[in-house]
């Protein structure tokens, strides 16, 4: 991959409507309340509601399942259990060992036993809470911790080793071990778990389902069924948020509804209650550290091990992926020569974890970002200082340039990314000020942290990265375009209609994109691992171009010149000297019978992944970002606030900078929430405590910073992707480490800086007072 010559270079005409901060394509919708969720869309006549009912046991066999009382309850219309099944009872993304309905034994509390139609959605919560179940209890496992010491695994080991760590590890002037919790994290999608099923002709059936993979759902629904896939379609226009948590997790609610209509030949819905999607669905997996770490009097890393076990949940759901994204970002981005790695997806049961915004990413990144802040206050030195000596190299001649999984690094800028935010960020001044504040302040302190992000861009199974797309052109001129990926308030289909305008030379006001649908483009990918754009983007502008090849190829004969000299630009077809409106020359080439719709492709290539050695090149490319987090700690209470954060961004030739800056603050404050106040807690007996918002505590308003400092790095994607920008959606969550290291600096500050807090995260308030407790123990 060479990179342009220069920036300029891949400027995008004034005309163009790429690189530009357009609103988002419903931006109009989401404030007038006219934007249709899958709840918003007109119930049919004969609707019916659906409701799961749960299970109260962690882990136990099901002696017997009363649902008499169920039956009876007030506008009950059927009880379907897992016999009811026409098809497979089964909803797992790969392993299929996550049954739809729980048959004869219960893996976790809020497993769903059993679903109750009624004609209200009232009525169905109501009467699935009268089912008499008799339990046998079974121990119960429910943390990472007790999954190890158990070898309760839903998966074999994974392990990726480079070097020899045990040599570097004994030759290392300096060694460090420790352990890290990190906790998981609820999506909390603003829209919750939701399925319209509706039987049609023939045992079809269509399917409206909020969720980020269409295509899977029409599987799995197809499978419940015992039908073939081309009995189902899915659609998706919009979700109403989905960070992974609809990925796979949306299946059960969608086979749930498809059952139950399919088995009265009525239409059903199946609305989650808040409380019942938190108590049923995964979240991002919490993982469990144990490292020891050898480095020399720079701080330079020498010799790194981690074990690292993830909380699974009963299932085996993404776990593995998650866990293989983990590993291939325990280096984020520093150079590590002499490493073992090793990944265990620990069986508990508890919720099945799935994807979540990172898939893995964060936790493999978060440990080593761990050690080197240890590793800097051991040496007395900023950790800016030590993370930057540790960066991998700027080119094949510094021969630090190849990952443990042994893909080069060919793109890096984060020494000159870094290097900007330093400066423009006032990192040093600011650093000295925070450290004459807590000279003079016994209980207030505050801290500084600056953190960096190397995220790789693409699934790991290389067949995922694939799309397809429709573009329609019609004869007045407007342009419609369907592909693959779905819509979570993200801004895909603003950047594909973008991307297909700039390529017809119109406005974006002359394109429209469609709801996702599986009957339209299939065998799609999720939209995930951060390729909607760059898979979605590509496969229409392919079919966009198809289209302008064709009218290119008519206006050369109407025009009597050559086709490469037809350009389409401002809302015209440039050719011999005259500009014809492009809906005159649209309606000329109808008439002529020229075709004005295509499919467009896209494969990503170069992409290779051996899972058994867990080696080779999986990522396209790499982005880049870094920030600077200043916060003020409370050591009586534990309470800190964010006063200040400076973010830099690499989204290369960004497609659209208003909403790839708004993508990069949402995800450093969601991120913020991971790792500060979002703490899932389950009680002694497997039960999900915090399943609401009044126990669940996600960032607010007033959690965001007064000086909130957002900047796209100026770079081009040295990777030929769309336009040369690079992906938004997950690396940005990474940002917000540096908050949690600001929050770990400010307690250091209790001790002078000479012990490191055994901070844990998230850091909540009762976190934070652990930590200052063991600092001011440590100090005496």
């Amino acid at each position: 991959m060479n990179r342009p010559e220069s920036l300029a270079a891949l400027a995008p005409p004034a005309w163009s409507q790429a690189g530009k901060p357009h609103p988002h394509e419903s931006a109009r919708l989401h404030v007038l309340g006219e934007a249709t969720y899958t709840d918003d869309i007109p119930e049919l006549h004969g609707t019916l509601h659906a409701a799961l009912g749960l299970s109260q046991k962690a882990h136990a066999k099901l002696r017997a399942v009363d649902l008499d009382a169920v039956r009876q309850a007030h506008g009950v219309v059927a009880v379907y259990t897992a016999r009811d099944i026409p098809g497979f009872n089964d909803c797992g993304p790969i392993i299929h060992d996550d049954p739809i309905l729980a048959d004869g034994l219960v893996q976790y509390v809020g497993q769903p036993i059993f679903i109750v139609v009624a004609d209200t959605h009232d009525n169905a919560r109501r009467a699935a809470r009268l089912a008499q179940v008799d339990y046998e209890e079974l121990p119960a496992i429910l943390t990472p911790q007790q999954a190890k010491q158990a070898q309760s695994l839903v998966l074999p080991p994974m392990r990726l080793a480079r070097g020899d760590f045990q040599r570097a590890y004994a030759q290392a002037p300096h060694r460090l071990k420790g352990a890290l919790h990190v906790g998981g994290q609820e999506q909390f999608y603003l829209e919750g778990q939701i399925s319209y099923a509706v039987p049609r002709e023939d045992r079809t059936m269509h399917v409206w389902c909020s969720t980020q993979h269409p295509s899977e759902m029409q599987h799995v629904i197809a499978h419940a069924l015992g039908l073939h896939s081309h009995h189902v379609t899915v659609e998706c226009r919009r979700m109403g948020g989905g960070f992974g948590g609809k990925e796979s997790q949306s299946a059960l609610w969608a086979a749930a509804a498809a059952i139950s209509a399919a088995r009265l030949g009525r239409p059903v819905k199946l609305r989650a209650d808040r409380d019942d999607d938190m108590l049923v669905t995964g979240k991002r997996h919490c993982f469990h550290y144990e490292y020891e770490i050898g480095y020399d009097d720079d701080g330079r890393i020498a010799a790194a091990r981690v074990e690292m076990v993830s909380r699974a949940g009963f299932s085996a759901d993404l776990s593995g992926p998650v866990a293989t994204r983990a590993v291939c970002h325990f280096d984020n981005a520093y150079y590590l020569s002499d490493v073992d790695i090793l990944a265990l997806c620990g069986k508990t049961h508890t919720q099945s974890n799935t994807a979540f915004r990172g898939f893995g990413g964060p936790q493999g990144a978060i440990a080593i970002e761990y050690v080197i802040d240890e590793i800097a206050r051991n040496l007395g030195k900023d950790a800016l200082d030590v993370r930057r000596i540790n960066f991998y190299g700027r080119g094949a001649a510094e021969g630090r340039n190849l990952t443990p999984y042994g893909q080069k690094v060919v793109d890096n800028v984060i020494h000159e990314l870094v290097a900007q935010l330093e400066t423009d960020s006032g990192y040093r001044e600011r650093r000295a000020a925070t450290r004459r504040f807590n000279a003079s302040s016994p209980v207030l302190k505050k801290g500084m942290a600056v953190t960096p992000v190397k995220f790789g861009i693409s699934f790991n199974l290389p067949h995922l990265n694939q799309a397809g797309a429709l573009v329609h052109v019609y004869v007045d001129g407007s342009v419609l375009v369907n592909h693959g990926g779905t819509e979570m308030g993200q801004g895909i289909n603003t950047k594909v209609a973008q991307v297909v305008a700039h390529e017809l030379g119109l406005d974006l006001s002359r394109v429209r994109a469609t709801a996702t649908d599986t009957s339209k483009v299939a065998n799609t990918s999720a939209t995930a691992a951060s390729t909607g754009a760059d898979l979605n983007g590509k496969a229409a502008q392919d079919a966009a171009r198809r289209i302008r090849e064709r009218l290119a190829a008519f206006a050369a004969q109407l025009y009597q010149v050559a086709p490469e000299e037809v350009r389409f630009a401002d809302n015209h077809v440039h050719a011999g000297g005259s500009a014809e409106p492009f809906p005159s020359l649209v309606r000329r080439a109808y008439n002529a019978r020229v075709q004005l719709w295509s499919d467009g492709f896209y494969a990503t290539p170069g992409l290779s992944w051996d899972a058994s050695t867990m080696t080779g090149s999986p990522f396209y490319y790499f982005a880049y970002g870094a920030a600077v987090a200043e916060v003020v700690v409370d050591t009586l209470t534990g309470e800190w606030k964010l006063l200040r954060a400076d973010v830099l961004y690499d989204a290369g030739k960004s497609l659209n900078p208003a909403i790839d800056i708004g993508q990069v603050e949402g995800g450093f404050i969601q991120g913020m929430g991971w790792l500060t106040s979002e703490e899932l807690w389950w009680n002694a007996a497997g039960r999900l405590m915090t399943h609401a918002p009044s126990t669940y505590k996600i960032p607010a308003v007033s959690d965001c910073p007064s000086a909130f400092h957002v900047r796209l790095f100026e770079n081009s994607n040295v990777a030929d992707s769309i336009h040369r920008s690079k992906a938004v959606g997950e690396p940005p969550l990474l940002l917000p480490f540096s908050v949690f290291f600001a929050i770990r600096d400010a307690i250091a500050a209790v001790g002078d800086y000479r012990h490191n807090p055994p901070l844990q995260a998230p850091a909540t308030p009762e976190a934070i007072l652990d930590a200052v407790d063991a600092v001011r123990a440590a100090a005496t």
